[in-house]
């Protein structure tokens, strides 16, 4: 098997990996001296081996020696929940790892120059573009040192989320309210102000076709200092609700980080979101359209601090998807710190990958 096909069947095998939580989604196969496949392996989440030695495990003692490595991410190369991955190709005699991108924790990276100390060859960069691109929201979360953050709004063609007297549901189809759900299920947590809670009591869980909870729940969270009722809709979510008792965003992203989220989905409402805009702490927009026009006061995004038409955040977009007679655009800050070419400077600040 070549180094590419097997990179692609790592790539499959990080598939199977959880996509939240602070652990990146990596796979692992170990091919013997001719080519032929030895073991596979992938890391399942918090607790659990690594993909590097879920591989090793599959081979009998002594049987990855002389064998090449092929896995998406750097070994890491520190002490955490597991021992480094890098220590353990070694202690197996595995003559030569293959990785895809670079592990861009200070204290977790560092694994292709400890191999190749120990006489390991190493080489990089086997299609690094497509697991940039598979592994984009934890490689944005380690480099920034904090979740990937998603903003959300439903709205009118003329940018409106509710009708002059308050009144939005439905602004938006049935496909483009279950796309909603399907993206809350992919975040760590889901996050609004308390005026939307006060508004519209959502109970911010993700739910399938026929309004069953679907498997992975995000958490919620509360931001504003606005007493909840205690019958909300929200104190019956399966998780706990966390409450950030604060207006202040940098404070909540902080936490938001501390408590390992990987992927956070901003849904409201207009002062929240334009919070999170003129912070610049957006990472993506998912930004749902109706065919319609509602006028009148209720706009989509509060302030984000633009005076002048200098000053507008410029956006690149980035996929445009039809969702029954509604359009789901999504977009990327132009000056994106989480953008390729501001990449390399961000990762050397990066915080240490969590280790499972």
């Amino acid at each position: 098997m070549t180094w590419d096909a097997a990179m692609r069947t790592a790539l499959e095998l990080a598939a199977n990996g959880p996509a939240t939580g602070a652990n990146p989604r990596v796979g692992c196969v170990l091919l013997g001296p001719d080519g032929t496949v030895l073991a596979e392996g992938w890391h399942r989440g918090v607790g659990t081996a690594h993909a590097e030695v879920d591989a090793l495990s599959r081979v009998p003692e002594g049987g990855a020696r002389g064998a090449t490595a092929v896995v998406t991410l750097e070994p890491c190369n520190h002490w955490g929940h597991t021992g480094p991955c890098s220590e353990a190709l070694i202690d197996a005699g595995v003559a030569r790892v293959v990785y895809g991108v670079d592990d861009p924790g200070h204290h977790s990276g560092g694994g292709a120059e400890r191999l190749r100390e120990a006489g390991v060859e190493v080489e990089a960069g086997i299609l690094a573009d497509e697991i940039e691109r598979f592994l984009g929201d934890w490689l944005t979360a380690a480099r920034l040192g904090r979740p990937y953050i998603v903003v959300k709004w439903a709205s009118s063609l003329d940018g409106r989320t509710a009708a002059a007297d308050g009144t939005s549901k439905w602004i938006t189809g049935a496909a483009a309210r279950q796309r909603v759900h399907e993206q809350r299920e992919a975040s760590d947590a889901i996050i609004v102000g308390t005026g939307t809670v006060l508004a519209d009591d959502p109970s911010l869980t993700a739910r399938g076709d026929a309004g069953e909870l679907l498997s992975t729940q995000p958490t919620p969270v509360v931001v504003g200092t606005r007493a909840i009722p205690n019958d909300a809709a929200v104190f019956r979510h399966p998780h706990p609700v966390i409450f950030e008792g604060t207006h202040d965003i940098h404070d909540v992203v902080a936490d938001l980080r501390q408590r390992g989220f990987r992927r956070a989905y901003v849904e409201g409402g207009p002062t929240l979101a334009g919070a999170f805009v003129a912070a610049g702490l957006v990472d993506e927009y998912a930004i749902y359209l109706a065919p319609s026009l509602l006028g009148g006061p209720h706009l989509a995004l509060g302030d984000i601090g633009v005076e002048t038409i200098a000053e507008q955040r410029r956006l690149r977009i980035i996929d445009v998807e039809r969702l029954g007679p509604d359009l789901l655009i999504r977009a990327v800050p132009v000056d994106s710190p989480a953008s390729p070419h501001r990449a390399a400077s961000a990762a050397a600040t990066a915080p240490a990958r969590k280790e499972s």
